[in-house]
């Protein structure tokens, strides 16, 4: 399967984002992928109210993202906000296209480096996998990318790739566990990772230093089934067009079965 890393930079505009995605899917269609994977957070960055611009799956911005996966026949995961109880949001993914309609609410919210995401978001509770041209593949987002549990769960559903869509929050040593984390995971699960984070608002600025929201830090990668880093990129907006070889994935765990001799 071919797989599209889209890394992009939201701004406070949803119609803007919705039109830069769009130029991404068609990129991305133009280079053969089958499935183009956009940050968290797309059609908003964090840091501004989120319940002022949040929609429901059936909403204008979601129908934006759904008229160029049918336009270009490509299947797309996009971070976006819904509407929630209590006044709240969901932190949701959508994924759309050929055969695929299907959306994750991510589980693990961010409250952590001083940054209280369930302020304002509620968790799901839901795993979620999806099938593009016969591969499963589990969802996930950002901070979900510190529990193993998830993506085994995403392996244990059949998948063989997962996709981190990610809004990566900068400060020190958060660059460092965002490689060693991307890699950690896909060889807990013996899956493909499709790790694609929101480009660095300001590519100049030093990662190390905090932001005051998680607006990306760049260095989207895909990483192999046995965790070696197979592509990556740098902190500027760029896409980046992959081949995954899914026996592989088969090969990988028949040499090394930490599914299957899990004892916890």
């Amino acid at each position: 399967m071919r797989i599209a890393l889209c890394q992009m930079t939201a701004s406070t505009d949803p119609k803007e984002n919705l039109a830069a995605v769009q130029d991404h899917v068609r990129r991305a269609a133009r280079e053969g992928a089958r499935l183009a994977v956009l940050p968290e957070a797309a059609m908003v960055r964090f840091g501004v109210p989120l319940g002022a611009v949040a929609e429901p799956l059936d909403g204008p911005w979601a129908e934006g993202v759904r008229s160029v996966a049918r336009e270009t026949g490509v299947t797309v995961v996009a971070g976006m906000f819904t509407p929630a109880a209590e006044g709240r949001v969901a932190n949701t993914l959508l994924a759309t296209g050929p055969e695929v309609e299907d959306s994750y609410d991510k589980i693990h919210l961010y409250d952590a480096f001083g940054f209280r995401e369930s302020d304002t978001v509620a968790s799901g509770s839901r795993v979620v996998t999806i099938d593009v041209d016969g591969v499963r593949v589990g969802l996930a987002t950002c901070y979900d990318l510190r529990f193993p549990e998830l993506f085994r769960a995403h392996a244990d559903a059949g998948a063989t790739v997962s996709v981190l869509p990610a809004a990566w929050a900068a400060g020190p040593g958060k660059r460092a566990q965002w490689d060693l984390l991307v890699r950690a995971r896909a060889l807990d699960a013996t899956v493909w990772l499709a790790a694609v984070d929101q480009a660095a608002p300001d590519p100049q600025a030093d990662p190390e230093v905090p932001t005051q929201a998680p607006t990306g830090v760049g260095h989207s990668a895909l990483i192999g089934p046995d965790g070696t880093v197979r592509a990556q990129l740098g902190s500027v907006t760029e896409l980046l067009v992959a081949d995954v070889d899914t026996e592989e994935t088969d090969r990988v765990r028949r040499a090394v079965a930490v599914l299957d001799n899990r004892r916890l």
